[in-house]
């Protein structure tokens, strides 16, 4: 789910949702349709220094149900083959709080092999980009990292300045806005595929317009059962991952024991996690981290506190990078957490997150803690954030439309590690699943084999 700029690395982790088809609209999708006003796009140019596409405006309500007044305005690019034969591919971003629209241009090139056959399209999702939201001492404190803990100063300021509006910018909100988008691109029948945090949302969309879906290609899977704020699959992942990739690159350490030493020896199990799947898109071998590791668990923690300092610094990232009060806005609006969801009161969270992190085992956990478990900025960031409406979410073992999945992922990834995407398969009738040694997050945009492009390309161009 993260979206990390680390170390000046920016990385882009994002879904991609596929367009089957140009066909019209229904009837009955025209009896559907928004009010004037509410769909459509706008003011639609050429991009500025982007050959081959166009940039509009999707102008959506605040409030899909009506009830509240107000309109969002996400800018839009497509490319101008609008007679692709298979239809529109649009990619969504990851985070969330990413924007899509500045990815055009990257994105088209790892994409080349399908563009003739698909229209490419990009949109910058509520809450990000120009409409960003905009929280500055949230946003300084973390970055672009899910995992770094923030205070409950600018948590309660972040929710103050979005203000009561923070209760329309949920993933099911987002979903809406897609269909709007659907109708508005003029096509019938749609082919999902996500990235990280946008498979999430491809999920949502397939559950809830399933006679929209045709295919999916779900990439770096977050399972539609949700984000586990408490990361327990990554805190298990991170010993297989390391010794995975220590014997890539021959060391002749291990890493698992380390790391559960220093744990254990300095206490610092959510700067590690945080550090460790941040450095993944640095470097999905891991080097520097195992050797700092190992430096740690023998007695000198110089180099793995220097290697947590650069990772906070280099996660730096503005607002129209990636939102982190969209961030939090989403996140705590869709999440499960051991108090129960946004609509709880706060008084009595702490309480029953205690209570939460006295019942874990190691097993939960694995070389961590509890206090690893418990203290992790996702879960920070939703303790502290004020008592807020939420929407009501789809059952999570509803499984997904009999349509053909491709489920994606990296043996090093440790932001969504394998162990979603296996969850994910449970629910997915017709899943096949890619897994792609030495790749870690966003196979397609990041991995240096192209065993995870070349698989969705021939699962996309062949029917």
């Amino acid at each position: 789910m993260r979206r990390p700029r680390a170390l000046a690395t920016v990385a882009l982790a994002a879904g991609v949702l596929m367009l089957s088809g140009t066909c019209t609209s229904t009837a009955q999708d025209r009896a559907a349709a928004p009010a004037a006003g509410s769909g459509g796009l706008s003011g639609v140019a050429a991009c500025p220094g982007l050959e081959g596409f166009s940039c509009g405006t999707l102008t959506v309500p605040l409030d899909h149900s009506g009830g509240v007044q107000g309109r969002l305005d996400l800018r839009v690019a497509a490319a101008d083959n609008v007679k692709a034969p298979k239809g529109v591919l649009l990619f969504l971003t990851g985070g969330p709080g990413q924007p899509g629209v500045p990815f055009v241009e990257g994105l088209s090139k790892k994409l080349t092999p399908l563009l003739k056959d698909y229209r490419l399209v990009m949109i910058d999702q509520r809450g990000t980009g120009a409409g960003a939201l905009q929280c500055p001492q949230l946003q300084k404190e973390m970055g672009s990292s899910d995992l770094t803990p923030p205070t409950a100063q600018a948590v309660t300021a972040c929710a103050a300045a979005v203000g009561p509006d923070r209760r329309f910018y949920s993933t099911g909100d987002t979903v809406a806005d897609l269909e709007l988008l659907r109708r508005a691109l003029g096509v019938r029948k749609m082919t999902l595929d996500g990235v990280s945090y946008g498979t999430y949302t491809a999920e949502r969309y397939a559950l809830a317009y399933p006679q929209h879906v045709g295919r999916m290609v779900l990439d770096s899977v977050v399972p539609q059962t949700g984000y586990d704020p408490m990361d327990r699959a990554a805190m298990r992942a991170a010993p297989r991952v390391l010794t995975t990739a220590c014997e890539a690159i021959g060391c002749r350490t291990d890493p698992a024991a380390d790391l559960a030493k220093v744990v254990d020896t300095y206490d610092n199990g959510a700067d590690v996690l945080d550090a460790l799947t941040t450095w993944e898109f640095v470097d999905p071998n891991y080097a520097a981290m195992i050797d700092a590791l190992h430096q740690a668990a023998g007695g000198d923690p110089t180099a793995l506190r220097g290697l947590i300092a650069g990772v906070r610094q280099g996660s730096a990232a503005t607002a129209e990078e990636l939102s982190q009060g969209l961030h939090a806005s989403t996140l705590c609006l869709d999440g499960r957490y051991p108090w129960g969801r946004a609509d709880t009161p706060v008084a009595g969270r702490q309480e029953a997150l205690e209570k939460a992190a006295a019942d874990l085992t190691p097993a939960d956990y694995g070389p961590f803690d509890a206090a690893t478990a418990t203290g992790l900025g996702s879960m920070l960031s939703c303790l502290h954030w004020p008592r807020t409406p939420v929407p009501p979410l789809p059952p999570e073992h509803r499984r997904l439309p009999g349509v053909p999945v491709l489920l994606l992922g990296g043996d090093r990834d440790l932001s969504t590690p394998l162990e979603w995407l296996y969850d994910q398969k449970k629910l997915t009738p017709r899943a096949r699943v890619v897994v792609v040694p030495g790749a870690a997050h966003s196979v397609q945009s990041r991995a240096a084999s192209d065993k995870g492009r070349q698989a969705v390309f021939d699962f996309l161009l062949t029917r």
